[in-house]
C-alpha cells in the first residue's frame, strides 16, 4: 500500500497472497500476478506510529481479523460490532462527528516490534483498519483519522479475495 499515490495492490506470490508497498521487501516474494489494485484514502494528519496520534502507521502488517463476512454493503460498524444501521445520506446529519466504519473490516495488527507493534505504537491496540466508508468519501486523497478507507464494494472484494494473516506493507 503506497501512501504518496494513495493506492493498493494485491499480488499474489508463491509464498503467500500480500499487499504490496515497499520494493525492497518485494523481492522476497516471487511476483506471480497483480490481481487486485484501487485507491484509497488513508490519514488526513498523515504517516505516524504512536497511539492517538491519529495517523496511518508505516511498516509490516498482517490482517489480524476480518469482521463483517455476510453483511451486506453500508452496513454500519461502531467497535467491530454491526449497528443494525444501514448508511444513508440522512445519517451525517444525524451524527456529524462519526468516524463511518462500513461494509468490511480488515483488522490491521504490527509486525515490527518497536516500530509497529507493542507499546505506545501498537498498529492493532490503535484500531487500524482496512474499511469500507461512504460514496462521498474522495478516495486518492488523505482523510481519516488513520485508518486506510475504501471504496465498498472494493472493500467487499479485497475482503473475499484475502485470508486472515495476510501481509500487508505500508510505505511511502
Amino acid at each position: 500500500m503506497n501512501l504518496t499515490t494513495q493506492n493498493l495492490q494485491l499480488f499474489y506470490s508463491n509464498k503467500e497472497s500480500w499487499i504490496y508497498g515497499d520494493e525492497r521487501w518485494s523481492q522476497m516474494n516471487i511476483i506471480k500476478d497483480l490481481f487486485f489494485e484501487t485507491k484509497i484514502s488513508s490519514a488526513e494528519k498523515g504517516i505516524g506510529q504512536v497511539i492517538d496520534s491519529l495517523q496511518t502507521p508505516l511498516g509490516r502488517h498482517y490482517i489480524r481479523a476480518k469482521i463483517g463476512k455476510g453483511y451486506r454493503e453500508n452496513s454500519v460498524f461502531v467497535g467491530r460490532r454491526f449497528t443494525g444501521e444501514f448508511f444513508e445520506p440522512s445519517l451525517l446529519s444525524k451524527y456529524p462527528d462519526r468516524d463511518w466504519i462500513l461494509t468490511r473490516i480488515l483488522w490491521l495488527s504490527g509486525l515490527e516490534v518497536g516500530f509497529n507493534r507493542l507499546g505506545n505504537v501498537d498498529t492493532m491496540k490503535r484500531y487500524i483498519y482496512i474499511h469500507g466508508t461512504p460514496d462521498s468519501v474522495a478516495m486518492g486523497t488523505k482523510g481519516s483519522k488513520g485508518c486506510i478507507r475504501m471504496r465498498n464494494s472494493d472493500i467487499i472484494r479485497l475482503f473475499d479475495l484475502i485470508p486472515e494473516y495476510t501481509t500487508v506493507n505500508i510505505s511511502l
